[in-house]
């Protein structure tokens, strides 16, 4: 039991971010592998990213901020892993009775991208 609990102490003092990109919002720490909205530009395998629109960050001992709504100065890193695109999703639309078909397809494209560092 004692050991339970030193891990369950160990794993609530991590330092984790929450960051905002492609509209949505991700809580991050250091060391993770995190599927995102592709990002504009051309990356290569271990470029770095730099994320600045940081909106809470927390040490895991005792001090937590709170941006309103980013916090000034806060940044995540991370490096760029991959890119690709997820399966097609066919959008259809149709009017019974008036010859009306319309079949579209979308492909999202996406990055993978490693956390490095919360600074």
């Amino acid at each position: 039991m004692i050991a339970t609990e030193k891990q369950n102490k160990a794993a609530l003092e991590v330092e984790f971010a929450v960051i905002q990109t492609g509209g949505k919002q991700y809580q991050v720490k250091a060391g993770d592998i995190l599927k995102i909205e592709k990002l504009y530009g051309d990356f290569k395998v271990g470029d770095k990213i730099t994320f600045d629109k940081v909106l809470l960050v927390d040490n895991g001992k005792d001090t937590t901020t709170i941006g309103t709504p980013y916090i000034e100065g806060a940044k995540v890193e991370a490096s760029f892993s991959e890119a690709g695109r997820n399966k097609t999703i066919d959008v259809i639309k149709y009017r019974q009775k008036s010859r009306y078909f319309k079949k579209n397809g979308h492909r999202q494209p996406w990055i993978k991208v490693k956390i490095e560092s919360i600074q």
